[in-house]
């Protein structure tokens, strides 16, 4: 009974924020991290986790929940035709180890810096996906060439530093490049995969010995977040793939923007009080 009374709140929070999270996945083609990184840094706090470490707790365990829920909001986009495998296997081995390398970044910043990041980041994309500006392009198609692994390296590194499945990023640059909405959302589902593994993974090594973790932590991933918040995010993505292809363009981006917009919002909010 007294282990309800505490913990009680917490789970039934976390539980409402995978339910949400797996359908923003599976709607706008993220991880979900972009829900569940600002609330369940909020959880931590309210079960007493240093404020040094929060953030790196919250994005840690965000990435290890995004695993399985872009293996179900993938498998959901890709009935409908609408990943793109040619693009995958050309920006999938950049994105995979910038995320790698973007984990031994963050576990040496400070909490503050993580939080910034999350907010500017996710206000950027939120503006232009807001703003009616579907039709500006930069060109007519994804850069080839040289500078190929560049714009899948900084969505690899930048989203392992805010927990988030790259969709935030990679949805917005893809669109840019001319490619349809609809199937930059379902590729940017599978790309949550190549940086969530190696992400977590490396939050798993670089957190061992941290005194400030809270119980049942593996490095810097909470195994019990984990495993209350996976089951719901995997449930409802594939909800949220059905849900984005019955929109049209203009409503999944505003949908999609307005959300990033609050998500930013509390990050900022975090940082400087």
């Amino acid at each position: 009974m007294e282990f309800m009374e505490i913990y009680g709140p917490l789970i039934l929070l976390m539980l409402a924020t995978g339910l949400v999270g797996g359908l923003m996945a599976g709607l706008m083609g993220i991880g979900g991290g972009i829900v569940i990184v600002p609330v369940l840094e909020f959880a931590l706090g309210f079960i007493g986790v240093d404020p040094s470490i929060r953030m790196h707790v919250a994005v840690a365990t965000s990435l290890a929940t995004i695993i399985p829920t872009s293996i179900s909001s993938a498998r959901a986009h890709h009935r409908r035709g609408a990943v793109d495998f040619a693009l995958v296997k050309i920006w999938g081995p950049a994105i995979f180890l910038s995320a790698a390398f973007g984990s031994w970044l963050a576990s040496r910043a400070g909490s503050d810096v993580l939080s910034i990041i999350f907010a500017t980041v996710a206000s950027l994309v939120a503006l232009k996906m807001i703003l009616p500006l579907e039709k500006i392009r930069l060109a007519d198609g994804v850069p080839r060439g040289i500078f190929t692994p560049v714009l899948p390296g900084v969505v690899g590194m930048v989203s392992t530093m805010m927990g988030i499945g790259g969709g935030a990023m990679s949805v917005t640059i893809l669109t840019l490049f001319n490619v349809p909405i609809h199937r930059a959302v379902g590729t940017s589902a599978l790309f949550g995969l190549f940086i969530a593994l190696p992400g977590t993974i490396g939050y798993m090594i670089l957190g061992q010995g941290n005194m400030l973790l809270p119980p049942g932590s593996v490095g810097f991933v909470n195994v019990i977040g984990f495993l209350i918040l996976s089951p719901a995010t995997f449930l409802a993505a594939p909800l949220g793939a059905r849900i984005a292809h019955a929109l049209t363009q203009r409503q999944l981006s505003m949908t999609f923007g307005a959300f990033l917009m609050v998500a930013a919002a509390r990050m900022l909010y975090r940082s400087v009080i």
